[in-house]
């Protein structure tokens, strides 16, 4: 089961009566931009109260978010508590029984000696299915100093994929002009114990991987033992600098010793007072099942509050032996498919979407930060291929910022666009960053929040499609606008699905949206004249394009495109992510006619994965398809822990379909529309429920539904009681 806080994520588990984790943190990349575990920890009791024919019980405690095992067996008991500080990156174990017992503890890892990855095995990197020569992951340095195992990972001198990909792209005379996340990061720490000393190393193996471990032993027998691991990530200038910043971690470990567990406690109590969804029905049925899950995988998502990297969408800290997942897959535990410091931005947003009506705003800025950080390079390279202002940002881009080297492709025509991807899938695809801008206005309006660092990304987004389509009708003729002063999307891509568009819907209606709600932003964020700029540019955004199916008008795709390639419905975006249509909306009707008629829609319609069916049908007020499609993609995992959804189209644990189902369970139960809140939008009467989730303007809204009637409403503040509707009456 997950377990962690802060930006550290463990897998928790007991096996042949050992204690088992593996430690993930944000932003461990090596130099092929894989995301590393930091290992394994593994602890053994003697006498065991864990082994075979004991009493055994592991819980995860989510209102405090510790894992919580217990064991009995001839007489002896033993607890162990595994917890995370949420504000510093320390991790611990601690272990009480009713009589004295002897600890054993150790730090395993697979990279004690370099790997070289073959095959599929780069899929966990970012040459994928396109490595350039011998591909490595590098070993780990790690040793016993005074009682306890120190352990870190460094990229020092060698040739980077930052480094590759830069040369592919042809940007070396920008090179030194480039953000770089992977130069010089060492990520690692030490695990120690109370009254616990060194005893060797030892050589195992776990399922497909070799390992080394390296033990620490109790002293002496005793009722009480401790383990704790602090963890450092940083680009520091030296492996002595970064050990320096270790024993900072250690000192400030030493100074909070006595309260960080009640503040970590504190912590975890708020995030659930925030918000929640509670189905009230038998713990055996779906629909109680679904609410459960919902708050499983948000506790998932809050492990990762503090990370200097976004939760990534195939897995996020919790990744697991892979073979377990895909027996063909036999390789180490470092490995998840679609890439480690790649971000797949179409499978992103559905992750980061849901935390808006949860409240948890505060999770948002990881990959706020992602964007913001990355952007001097989007910018950089627009400046260099064609001349112009703006940030492009591809769907495949880098932490850095640049296209994934396997997708921009190595072998390219000598005369094919240098800025673009040659690749069927993602060309002109530009328009995901844009739901990352609509989440960054949305959380000014939410939570006012000031995101006045933010609105140069969103800006700069913006001026990308008015200076690059404008840059492209110029190439093809004498004028940049067509003959209703309308910008020229074209070539462009309805998601990965219609390709070669003309004026994509999705591309059209996130600039709609984005521009409109720019504009409602108050003076502090825009003078007059960025007002004048954006107004014209809102002007100038062509219209969504319709077709019909026997005689039903529906939203179509594009105005024209050349061909389907993937089966995502984009025709349905204006319904979400960008608020065009929906209930108490004009057109209401042709938005579900598309949903109920467009034989492509309906061809792609599934839960699995990033599908949003269930999404599309709760806006709509589709209730019983949303039902039936929530209780779909939020019913229990096949695997052990409930939440541990996938692969699906990408990897497991599959937290775009997590946040999918999260998104449209919370649709169902609350929707915005302006200062205007619809409850119960797509609710069964049947279903009893429980809620408190965010709205607009610094609202919140907890109701309880019993017999199909609402016996209790709570609006804070309560000013805003009145623009509540609530739409099962």
């Amino acid at each position: 089961m997950p377990c962690g806080g802060g930006d550290i994520g463990l897998n928790v588990w007991v096996e042949n009566g050992d204690l088992l984790f593996y430690v993930a943190k944000s932003g461990t990349f090596d130099h092929n931009n894989t995301v590393l575990k930091l290992g394994r920890v593994r602890l053994k009791l003697s006498p065991n109260p864990f082994e075979a024919g004991s009493t055994f019980k592991q819980e995860l405690v989510l209102k405090a978010g510790y894992v919580q095992i217990h064991g009995a067996k001839s007489g002896l008991s033993a607890q162990i508590r595994v917890w995370v500080d949420v504000f510093r990156p320390v991790i611990h174990v601690d272990v009480s029984s009713n009589k004295a017992i002897n600890a054993e503890a150790a730090f395993e890892s697979w990279r004690y000696v370099d790997h070289v990855t073959k095959g599929r095995e780069n899929n966990a990197n970012s040459y994928k299915f396109a490595p350039q020569g011998e591909i490595k992951t590098l070993k780990d340095s790690v040793r016993f100093a005074s009682n306890e195992v120190i352990f870190y990972h460094r990229n020092d001198t060698q040739r980077s994929i930052f480094d590759v990909t830069v040369q592919q792209q042809g940007l070396d005379s920008l090179k030194n002009q480039l953000f770089n996340p992977l130069a010089n990061l060492t990520f690692g720490g030490n695990l120690s114990g109370t009254g616990m000393k060194p005893a060797g190393t030892y050589q195992g193996n776990y399922l497909d991987t070799d390992f080394r471990g390296w033990k620490l032993v109790s002293t002496s027998a005793s009722r009480s033992h401790a383990l704790v691991m602090h963890l450092h990530t940083d680009q520091s200038a030296s492996v002595a600098d970064w050990q320096r910043g270790l024993d900072n971690v250690k000192k400030e470990a030493e100074t909070y010793a006595k309260t960080a567990s009640v503040q970590t406690q504190k912590w975890w109590n708020e995030f659930w007072t925030k918000s929640y969804v509670a189905i009230l029905a038998s713990p055996d049925s779906p629909q109680w099942q679904i609410a459960r899950n919902y708050q499983l995988f948000r506790y998932m998502l809050g492990c990762n509050a503090f990370g200097n990297y976004p939760t990534k969408f195939n897995g996020g800290l919790f990744t697991y032996d892979p073979s377990l997942t895909d027996s063909t897959m036999r390789f180490t535990p470092d490995f998840r498919n679609w890439g480690g410091g790649i971000h797949t931005a179409q499978n992103q947003r559905l992750v980061y979407w849901p935390m808006l009506k949860s409240g948890d705003w505060q999770l948002m800025k990881p990959q706020f930060d992602f964007y913001l950080n990355t952007l001097r390079n989007a910018e950089l390279r627009t400046g260099f291929y064609w001349q112009h202002k703006g940030a492009s940002f591809t769907e495949q881009v880098e932490n850095f910022g640049l296209p994934n080297s396997a997708e921009y492709t190595w072998k390219r025509p000598k005369a094919y666009d240098k800025g673009m991807e040659y690749n069927a899938w993602l060309e002109y695809e530009w328009d995901t960053a844009l739901e990352f801008c609509l989440m960054i206005l949305d959380t000014e309006r939410y939570a006012a929040q000031n995101i006045s660092e933010y609105i140069p990304l969103v800006e700069s987004c913006l001026t990308f499609f008015n200076e690059h389509y404008q840059y492209l009708a110029s190439k093809r003729g004498s004028k940049t606008l067509d003959g209703d002063k309308k910008l020229i999307l074209y070539p462009g891509s309805a998601a990965e699905t219609y390709k070669m568009a003309y004026n994509s819907t999705s591309t059209v209606s996130a600039l709609r949206t984005v521009l409109t709600r720019l504009l409602e932003l108050s003076d502090t964020y825009l003078n007059a004249e960025k007002r004048e700029t954006w107004t014209l540019m809102l002007s100038r955004i062509p219209s969504i394009s319709f077709r019909s199916f026997d005689g039903h008008p529906t939203i179509a795709p594009a105005r024209l495109w050349e061909r389907i390639n993937n089966t995502e419905s984009p025709q349905l975006y204006p319904v979400f992510p960008w608020s065009i249509y929906g209930i108490g909306k004009a057109g209401l009707d042709t938005a579900v006619n598309t949903y109920l008629y467009d034989k492509d829609a309906l061809k792609f319609r599934s839960h699995v994965g990033w599908k949003q069916d269930n999404i599309f049908a709760a806006r709509l007020g589709l209730t019983d398809e949303a039902a039936r499609l929530t209780l779909l993609k939020l019913g229990n995992s096949p695997r052990r822990f409930p939440t541990f959804w996938g692969p699906g189209f990408d990897w497991t644990p599959d937290h775009n379909w997590g946040g999918s189902g999260m998104i449209g369970l919370q649709e169902m139960l609350l929707q915005v529309d302006g200062r205007k809140i619809y409850l119960f939008p797509a609710w069964p009467k049947a279903w009893d429920v429980h809620m408190k989730l965010h709205a607009p303007y610094s609202t919140t809204v907890e109701a309880v539904l019993k017999n199909g009637k609402l016996e209790s409403l709570i609006v804070t503040p309560e000013s805003r009681r009145g623009d509540v509707v609530n739409r099962l009456e």
